[in-house]
């Protein structure tokens, strides 16, 4: 029998030792999936629905793929090319910041929907599905999840007793369903995407902007819009967009691409939609508690009557723009009221 020296013995296990660490290491080994964001850390993407989204990946993928958000990388309007070629794997946007590009998801901005965001949101995937995807929109995209926030409300420097206080205001526009309500206002429409606004309302830019109640919080408006006036079901509703890249789906091992999609999808759009919601709420409350003075008002108020008379024939409009092949805009837009209100009754 052949003895091995000790100092052998101890090079041998050493070695057995570093190959398995080695082999453990590369067994573990997981794969980044880049997350690009926007907006300030407190919007409720940035806050929750990334961040729990990831964390269902990992999950997914028992560890195989682990989710890295970076923020700011630029325009928002940006994040559809940073995502097609490839600068971050995964992003999300505003479908109104591409005008002309995205025209079928607008149909959930329309005014009168009469849901929060989480049932919108969860419309909006079933009638993409069934409806919208063969548009092939999102062309060099992978689609994770359609969003909405919550209803867009109206935020000024000064107090609004009326729509037509509102006429020749400059009021931010974030572009989509938006623009169509500031043409019927006769507003002075000023583009600029969401993170530009407590600026320009604090140099005197524009006197007013149309966005969701929790933007009081999120974009600190309290400071530079004093005056909130909500109207119920809102103004409209501004949809969004979460996308990965599709090579880089192709590149994972098809379990963990299958992982992926199955905690995207409606999941997580309705998941997103619940947060703007919750956001909205949380927004309603810290602005009362900075003095702001927050106006709701009832189906009876005269602007909210002035309102519904403003929007009549925007459906109609929307339907007759949609020049798809193969798209029934008309059974598209009833099918996405009819889900919506279902989704809101059994939940």
């Amino acid at each position: 029998m052949k003895v091995i020296p000790n100092k052998m013995k101890s090079l041998t296990a050493a070695s057995l030792l570093i190959a398995g660490m080695l082999g453990a290491s590369i067994a573990t080994a997981s794969t980044t999936l880049v997350v690009g964001t926007w907006m300030p850390p407190s919007n409720p993407m940035n806050a929750v629905v990334l961040p729990t989204w990831g964390a269902w990946v990992e999950e997914a993928t028992e560890g195989r793929v682990t989710v890295r958000i970076e923020h700011d990388l630029g325009n928002p309007a940006a994040y559809y090319d940073l995502v097609e070629d490839g600068v971050i794997n995964a992003g999300w946007s505003f479908h109104g910041y591409l005008p002309g590009r995205f025209s079928l998801p607008m149909a959930v901005e329309q005014p009168g929907m009469g849901v929060n965001a989480e049932a919108a949101s969860a419309a909006l995937w079933q009638v993409h599905e069934t409806h919208f995807a063969q548009a092939n929109e999102y062309e060099g995209l992978e689609l994770l999840a359609l969003i909405t926030h919550g209803p867009g409300q109206l935020h000024t420097r000064e107090p609004i007793n009326s729509l037509s206080d509102l006429r020749n205001k400059r009021i931010r526009i974030g572009g989509g369903v938006q623009s169509a309500l500031g043409e019927r206002m006769e507003v002075t429409a000023v583009a600029a995407p969401g993170p530009r606004v407590y600026e320009m309302l604090q140099q005197g830019v524009i006197d007013g902007v149309f966005m969701p109640a929790q933007e009081q919080r999120s974009l600190r408006l309290d400071e530079v819009a004093p005056n909130l006036t909500i109207f119920p079901g809102g103004l409209y509703l501004g949809s969004f967009a979460m996308f990965i890249d599709p090579e880089f789906m192709e590149q994972l091992e098809p379990r963990d691409a299958d992982a992926i999609r199955s905690v995207s999808g409606l999941k997580l759009s309705a998941m997103a939609g619940k947060e703007w919601d919750q956001a909205d709420i949380d927004g309603i409350a810290y602005a009362r508690e900075k003095g702001v003075n927050v106006v709701e008002l009832d189906e009876n108020h005269p602007m909210v009557q002035e309102f519904n008379q403003l929007i009549q024939g925007m459906d109609d409009e929307w339907v007759a723009g949609i020049q798809r092949a193969g798209v029934d805009a008309a059974a598209a837009l009833a099918d996405l009221r009819r889900l919506a209100l279902e989704y809101a009754e059994q939940n």
